[in-house]
């Protein structure tokens, strides 16, 4: 099923990036496959997956194409948050199998206390997906304290923001609420944790969106990869008589390319591995285990976007037209290491962490 959806990914990614919208036929195939619903509670009839399944297909669908990848990542890691609301609030925003949640959980709304609920009214940027979603996951502060709500998509307006240089068919557009009464049950605390105690709902969850986010770039760079292994054996340069694969230029480039994304995507697994086995336990998850999945998804993340420069870089005037796979890649990755969960500022935190540095670590 998973290789099936990536095939079509891979398929419709023109029509994806021209629409800026993922296609429909892969939007229901995604929906189809349950890749949107990963995080679930099993209490609301969802698969509850371990981290590491569903960051594997997140990159597995990016390495077809980015935008697809990263939109499984972003509705993957927001349905973690049917284990932080109530009970109701749960039924009601994952009750239906198909239903699929995306998220902006920084506080840009504003809400005023009512009675049984909040009226919340807000702008979120960088609302993944929100053309495919049936709910948003909204940051909000009332009362001096961040919250976040589900707010059902119907009840928001969709401003055509996403004029982007990469990941174009993520959609990832403005989304408006005014004066939108939210009732009590769909209100959760993503700082207070969550609900449902389960081991996957005590894996960090700001690390596990970094990951995602990384998980995403990885697989982009990957399929950069792929493509500029399929250009290099075909494609012989003007004034040469060998192919790009033939020189001893290329060949180095595609080993080192390949080995620093192998090493990059183990050390990444490896983290998180190591906070999976810690969130099996009774304890919270160690702040330097904490910081390493930051680190290891900051790594992947510039390590992914370095390659596909390189390779774009080396590909030389076949990568510069619009359609060209290598193209997009390149723009993706840039697109993808500007996201503030995983910019270069992110490896401070990290760096505290690791010099015993009196750090900030609510968000890690």
């Amino acid at each position: 099923m998973l290789t099936a959806v990536a095939d079509l990914a891979e398929e419709v990614a023109p029509a994806t990036e021209a629409g800026r919208a993922l296609a429909p036929e892969l939007v229901a195939a995604i929906r189809d496959a349950g890749l949107f619903r990963l995080g679930v509670p099993a209490a609301l009839g969802g698969p509850q997956r371990a981290p590491g399944e569903t960051l594997a297909a997140a990159e597995t669908i990016a390495r077809a194409d980015a935008s697809a990848g990263w939109c499984v990542s972003i509705a993957a890691t927001s349905s973690l948050l049917g284990a932080y609301l109530p009970a109701e609030g749960g039924t009601e925003v994952f009750g239906d199998p198909r239903s699929v949640a995306v998220g902006v959980w920084a506080p840009r709304g504003r809400g005023t206390e009512a009675d049984g609920g909040v009226v919340l009214s807000g702008q979120w940027p960088f609302c993944s997906g929100i053309g495919h979603a049936d709910w948003l996951f909204a940051g909000f502060v009332v009362s001096g304290v961040m919250k976040v709500a589900a707010l059902p998509r119907a009840s928001l307006e969709v401003l055509d923001t996403w004029h982007t240089t990469g990941l174009r068919g993520t959609g990832s557009h403005d989304a408006v609420a005014r004066e939108v009464f939210v009732p009590s049950h769909r209100i959760l605390s993503v700082m207070d944790g969550p609900l449902d105690g389960g081991a996957l709902y005590r894996f960090p969850i700001f690390g596990f969106f970094a990951l995602s986010v990384a998980a995403a770039a990885m697989g982009n760079a990957f399929g950069a990869l792929g493509d500029f292994v399929e250009l290099a054996g075909r494609r012989t340069p003007l004034g040469s008589r060998r192919t790009m694969a033939e020189r001893t230029s290329t060949q180095a480039a595609v080993a080192e390319s390949t080995a620093s994304l192998r090493a990059a995507r183990a050390y990444f697994h490896g983290a998180v591995e190591e906070a999976w086995e810690a969130a099996q336990g009774g304890e919270p998850v160690p702040v330097q285990t904490r910081a390493s999945l930051r680190l290891a998804a900051t790594h992947a993340t510039r390590t992914a976007r370095e390659v596909v420069s390189k390779l774009y870089d080396l590909a030389g005037s076949a990568a510069i037209y619009d359609g060209a796979p290598l193209q997009r890649r390149f723009r993706d990755a840039h697109t993808a290491s500007a996201h503030f969960q995983i910019n270069a500022a992110s490896y401070e935190l990290a760096g505290k962490v690791l010099l015993g540095v009196e750090a900030q670590t609510g968000q890690l």
